[in-house]
């Protein structure tokens, strides 16, 4: 299942001291250098406005740092953050009061934003734009509306299915960014900096390794970091080395593109069984065993990344590049 995977880059319950890890301003937020550029302007025009920033859309793959950056605009903002996410959020009375406690200038962030029911979006509409709560008070002819008022805030809502939103809910969001995958650069650069937070040696080569196996996550990388510091301490390093490392992915089933047996399974599903494809993901989950979700929003960006997948308007197809990682001969186009 999905929550056991070791390379997911879904949180895990495993995933301790990742609030340590997290930066907590802008100059220590690696990568994503096109959002930062973008959010160091707003949050100086709204601070010396001294307005709340306008709300906020961050979309794409999980692990990408969303949460963090909701966290680091409070800080920057000087404000509060109070964290929620879609799918807890059951009805409007919950809603509510969340929104009823925000004090002036906290930043509300929901995760899976998506998630949420029609009701609760309604209830964000006057909120959103006028910082207002519209109760409705009694039943049937005798009920009347009574509108509350909320102190200024800052919705930052994080979706990986931007999709999914509504129009009315997305059009609301002054400010939307969509977080790339990181470059091999950037996730070398993160793993040194939450090595040096856990106090944890490693050399160049196997950093270096590390950060080409961590599928553009700093999720993926804080994780194999750490897992990869048990490996030192049982064979009994002071120091993770170039051998640490390869013994351990090989342990852990991590190739050396960063591929675990699913993906390769996704890979090897379209190519034995539907000749390299098109093959739709209904099809293509049925076929591997997988779930859509999993196939969908973990599987796919990475391999799309990679160029081991095309999406075209009949299915997926694997390119020549994933039968050449597999050892495998495309099929000569005729």
């Amino acid at each position: 299942m999905e929550e056991e995977r070791f390379i997911s880059s879904n949180e895990l319950s495993s995933d301790e001291q990742e609030g340590k890890l997290r930066p907590s301003t802008l100059n220590e937020y690696v990568g994503q250098e096109k959002i930062k550029e973008a959010l160091r302007v707003f949050l100086t025009a709204a601070k010396q406005r001294e307005e709340c920033i306008d709300h906020i859309l961050l979309y794409g793959p999980p692990g990408l740092g969303k949460t963090t950056l909701a966290t680091i605009i409070a800080n920057e903002m000087g404000t509060n953050i109070r964290l929620a996410a879609g799918p807890t959020i059951e009805n409007a009375a919950d809603l509510a009061a969340i929104l009823t406690n925000l004090q002036k200038g906290d930043v509300l962030f929901i995760d899976e934003v998506h998630c949420l029911g029609r009701h609760c979006e309604e209830i964000l509409y006057t909120a959103m734009e006028d910082f207002a709560l519209d109760m409705v008070i009694g039943k049937g002819p005798g009920a009347r509306t009574v509108r509350l008022n909320l102190q200024p805030f800052t919705l930052v809502g994080a979706t990986t299915r931007a999709g999914r939103l509504s129009s009315p809910l997305r059009d609301r969001f002054g400010i939307v960014n969509r977080l790339e995958m990181y470059t091999q650069d950037e996730l070398a650069k993160i793993i040194a900096r939450s090595a040096k937070i856990l106090n944890i040696n490693l050399d160049n080569t196997a950093l270096a390794e590390m950060a080409r196996r961590s599928r553009g996550t700093p999720r993926i990388a804080n994780r194999i970091l750490k897992r990869l510091r048990d490996f030192a301490q049982v064979f009994g390093k002071t120091k993770i080395d170039l051998e640490v490392a390869k013994k351990a992915f090989e342990v852990l089933q991590i190739d050396s593109l960063g591929l675990d047996w699913t993906d390769t399974n996704i890979i090897t599903t379209i190519i034995d069984k539907f000749e390299g494809g098109p093959v739709g993901l209904e099809t293509m989950a049925a076929a591997s065993g997988e779930d859509q979700v999993t196939i969908e929003d973990i599987v796919e960006p990475y391999l799309l990344q990679l160029g081991f997948l095309a999406k075209t308007p009949r299915g997926r197809i694997a390119t020549v590049a994933a039968y050449e990682h597999l050892g495998r001969h495309a099929p000569v186009a005729e």
